[in-house]
C-alpha cells in the first residue's frame, strides 16, 4: 500500500477507486496527506490490514469512504468524526473493535452507515441520533451491548434499512418505533429483546421487511399489526409468542411468514400466504392443529357446546382432598386428549412413522423387501440406506441401517442417536425413529429412520453418474441453476449455524461434504449423517482419535495432524463445498496434484479467469438468453458480481488459519447479498 505514497502530490485528485483487487499491507499514515479536494476513496474487498491511521480525519471534504470487506483491526478512530461532508461512509466485514466512538454523530449529512460484521463492543452511543439525514444504518453482526437507544428511533429519516441484527441488545422494543414512518426494512434478529411488540410499530405503515426473530418477546402477536399492509416477509420464530396465530396474516400480501419456535396454539389459517406451505415455517408450535396436510399437523378438535341451557346446575358437594382431585383431573384430561387425538389424526404424508415409535427388524426387512438392491439409494463405510414403506402408513422413508460388523459403526450410530434427539431444523434431517434389535438369526441390528428425501443428495445433482444419464436418455439430467446452488448453500450455512450458535449444546458435524446434503421435494437442502458429529466441549481425549476425521478433500488441514475439532472446521469444509459448487470439480479431481488444490485453483482465477473455471452449465443463464446486446452484457455482469462474491465466500470460509475462518453469521450475510443480487 505504500504506492499511496506517490500520490500525495496529486493536488487535484477528487476519486480513488481501488475496489475489487488483491491489494494487501497496511495503510501508510501518508493517507492523510491525499489532495483535500478528495470526495471519493473506495478502498473495499481487498487484503488491507493493520489500524486506519488517525490521519484519516485530514480528508475533510471526503464524501464517500468505502474501506468494508478487508483485514482492518484496532479501534474505529474518533476522527472520523471531522469528515463533516462525508454522505456514505461503509467499514463493514473487518476486524473493529472496542466502543463505536461518539463523534461519529457528528456527521450530521451522512446518508448511510454501515459497520457490520465487526467486534464492535459496548452500548450504542445515543449520539447517533444526531445523524439526522441517516437513511441506512447497519451494526449487526457485533458484540454490542445495553437497551437500544431511543434516539435511533427517532431517526425519521430512515427509510432503507436499520439492522441490529446479531448483537446482545437487551430490554425492550422502544415506543419511539412510531417515528419509522418510512422506513422499509427493519432487522432487530439474534438479540436478547424482552417485552410485546408495541402497538407504536403500527405506525410503521412503509415496512415491507420486519424480522425479530431469535430474541425473548412475549405476548400475543398484536391485532394491531394488520394495519403493515406493505409486509412481505415477516419473520417472528425463536421468542415466546402465545395465543394463536392471528387471521390478519392471511390478508398481507406475505412471501415469507416464520413463526417458528413459539408457544402459538391453535387452528392454523388457510387462506393467504398459508395457502403454501414452503412460504410460511410454524414448526416448534406444539400446540398447533389443522392448516394444509404437508404442514402434518393433528387436526383440530372441534368441542360442542350444545345443551349449556340457562338454567344453573345444581350443586352436589363432595369432600375431596384438593391435590387427589387435581391429580385424578389432570389423569382424565390427558387419557381423554391423547385417544382423542390418536383417533383423529390423519396420517402425515412425511413423518411416515409416528416420531419415536417401535420399529421392529421385521417390519424393516418387509419394507426394504428383504433389502434389495431396488431399495438401495447410498451406501457408505459404516452403513447402507434403503427406502422403502413402513406399514400401516403408506409413505416412503429412508432407512439407515447400520454396519454393525464395521470398526466405528456402533459408535457412529449412538452419536447420532444422540446428536438428532434434541435438534430440529428446517435444514436439518428429520430422524422419525430407531430401531435396535436382533434380526432373525440373533445378531445385532440397528437402523436409524428417517423422513425421506425424494430429490436425494447433492452430490448427485453437482456430479451425474453415468447411471443418471442412461435413466434420463430422453432429456439429460437436470443441472442446478446459480440460484439454487446459492439458496442451497444458504440451507446449508443456516443450519450449520443453528447447530455452532444455537444448541443448548454446540455440534460440530465434522464431514460437510454434498452426499450428506440432502434435498427435499421443494429443494430445500437439509444436512445429514451425523455419525462423526461431537459435541462442544469436548471430552478429554476426544479429539485424539486415530485417524483422518471427515473425508479427505472437505476436512481442514489441522484435522490431518490430529488438530482439535472445532466449529471452524465445519466451516472450512462449507468453503470447500463452496467452491465445489461453483466449479463443478470436486477436491479430489484428478486435476489436482503436485501441490494444487481447490482452494488454489480458484485464487488463480480471481478475479479476471474466474469466468473460465466455473462450471459451463452456470452460462446458460447467459447463452440460453433472448436478450439484446445490452442485457446480456448486464447479465453477464450480474453473474460474474456473483461469482467472484460466493469465490471469495468460499475462499474466506477455507483459509490455512482456523482463527481468519469466516463465522457462519458472515456467511448467511454473504449469501444472502448475493441472493439479492438475482
Amino acid at each position: 500500500m505504500n504506492f499511496i505514497d506517490s500520490i500525495v502530490n496529486c493536488s487535484k485528485l477528487e476519486k480513488i477507486y481501488l475496489a475489487f483487487n488483491q491489494l494487501t499491507g497496511a495503510l501508510p499514515s501518508s493517507i492523510g496527506n491525499l489532495s483535500s479536494e478528495l470526495i471519493t476513496l473506495s478502498l473495499d474487498n481487498n487484503f488491507i490490514y493493520g489500524t486506519l491511521p488517525y490521519g484519516i480525519g485530514n480528508l475533510v471534504k471526503l464524501e464517500e469512504f468505502y474501506i468494508n470487506s478487508n483485514r482492518l483491526t484496532s479501534i474505529v478512530p474518533s476522527e472520523l468524526g471531522n469528515l463533516q461532508h462525508l454522505l456514505y461512509l461503509d467499514m463493514s466485514d473487518n476486524y473493529f473493535n472496542g466502543n463505536l466512538p461518539k463523534s461519529i454523530g457528528n456527521l450530521s449529512l451522512l446518508l448511510e452507515l454501515t459497520l457490520a460484521e465487526n467486534r464492535l463492543e459496548g452500548h450504542i452511543s445515543p449520539n447517533l441520533g444526531n445523524c439526522s439525514g441517516l437513511l441506512a444504518l447497519d451494526l449487526s453482526v457485533n458484540n454490542l451491548t445495553g437497551p437500544i437507544p431511543a434516539e435511533l428511533f427517532q431517526l425519521s429519516s430512515l427509510s432503507m434499512l436499520l439492522n441490529l441484527s446479531h448483537n446482545y441488545l437487551v430490554g425492550p422494543l422502544p415506543q419511539e418505533i412510531e417515528k419509522l414512518k418510512i422506513l422499509v426494512a427493519l432487522d432487530l434478529s439474534q438479540n436478547d429483546l424482552v417485552g410485546s411488540i408495541p402497538n407504536a410499530i403500527t405506525s410503521c405503515t412503509s415496512l415491507g421487511y420486519l424480522n425479530l426473530g431469535a430474541n425473548s418477546f412475549q405476548g400475543p402477536i398484536p391485532s394491531s399489526m394488520s394495519v403493515l399492509i406493505g409486509i412481505t416477509d415477516l419473520n417472528l420464530s425463536r421468542n415466546n409468542f402465545s395465543g394463536q396465530i392471528p387471521k390478519f396474516l392471511e390478508q398481507l400480501s406475505l412471501s415469507s411468514l416464520d413463526l417458528s419456535f413459539n408457544n402459538l396454539q391453535g387452528e392454523v389459517p388457510l387462506e393467504g400466504v398459508f395457502k403454501n406451505a414452503s412460504l410460511i415455517s410454524i414448526q416448534g408450535n406444539n400446540g398447533l392443529c389443522g392448516g394444509l396436510p404437508e404442514l402434518h399437523l393433528p387436526k383440530c378438535v372441534k368441542v360442542s357446546r350444545s345443551n349449556t341451557g340457562s338454567r344453573p346446575p345444581h350443586v352436589i358437594l363432595i369432600v375431596i382432598p384438593i391435590c387427589s382431585l387435581l391429580v385424578v383431573a389432570m389423569f382424565l384430561f390427558y387419557l381423554f386428549y391423547w385417544k382423542r387425538r390418536k383417533a383423529q389424526a390423519q396420517p402425515a404424508t412425511a413423518s411416515y412413522v409416528q416420531p419415536f415409535s417401535r420399529v421392529s427388524y421385521g417390519s424393516i426387512l418387509k419394507a426394504t423387501n428383504e433389502f434389495s438392491q431396488q431399495n438401495l439409494i447410498g451406501t457408505g463405510a459404516s452403513s447402507v440406506v434403503y427406502k422403502g414403506i413402513l406399514e400401516p402408513a403408506d409413505g416412503m422413508v429412508a432407512i439407515k441401517v447400520l454396519k454393525l460388523g464395521n470398526q466405528g459403526a456402533l459408535k457412529s450410530f449412538l452419536m447420532e442417536c444422540e446428536a438428532l434427539k434434541n435438534i430440529r431444523h428446517r435444514n436439518l434431517v428429520k430422524v422419525i425413529t430407531s430401531c435396535s434389535s436382533v434380526d432373525f438369526q440373533g445378531n445385532d441390528f440397528k437402523a436409524i429412520i428417517y423422513e425421506f428425501m425424494p430429490n436425494g443428495n447433492l452430490e448427485r445433482w453437482l456430479h451425474p453418474s453415468l447411471e443418471q444419464e442412461v435413466d434420463f436418455e430422453e432429456a439429460p439430467p437436470q443441472r442446478l441453476t446459480l440460484r439454487q446452488r446459492v439458496t442451497i448453500a444458504t440451507d446449508v450455512a443456516h443450519a450449520m449455524h443453528y447447530l455452532h450458535q444455537e444448541c443448548e449444546v454446540p455440534i460440530i458435524h465434522c464431514d460437510l461434504k454434498p452426499s450428506n446434503i440432502l434435498l427435499d421435494s421443494d429443494m430445500v437442502a437439509r444436512i445429514g449423517d451425523f455419525g462423526l458429529a461431537k459435541f462442544l466441549p469436548l471430552k478429554p481425549h476426544e479429539s485424539t482419535t486415530v485417524g483422518l476425521r471427515g473425508t479427505i478433500g472437505y476436512a481442514p488441514p489441522e484435522y490431518g495432524l490430529g488438530g482439535e475439532m472445532t466449529k471452524e472446521g465445519d466451516i472450512y469444509s462449507f468453503g470447500i463445498l463452496l467452491l465445489e459448487m461453483i466449479t463443478g470439480k470436486r477436491p479430489t479431481d484428478r486435476i489436482f496434484k503436485d501441490g494444487l488444490n481447490l482452494r488454489g485453483y480458484v485464487t488463480m482465477a480471481l478475479p479476471d479467469r474466474l469466468m473460465e473455471i466455473i462450471e459451463p452449465t452456470l452460462l446458460s443463464v447467459i447463452e440460453g438468453a433472448n436478450v439484446n446486446h445490452d442485457d446480456e452484457a448486464r447479465k453477464w455482469k450480474m453473474l460474474e458480481k456473483s461469482m467472484i462474491l460466493l469465490a471469495r465466500t468460499g475462499l474466506g470460509c477455507s483459509l490455512e488459519s482456523p482463527k481468519d475462518i469466516m463465522n457462519t453469521s458472515k456467511i448467511i450475510q454473504e449469501l444472502h447479498h448475493i441472493n439479492c443480487l438475482f
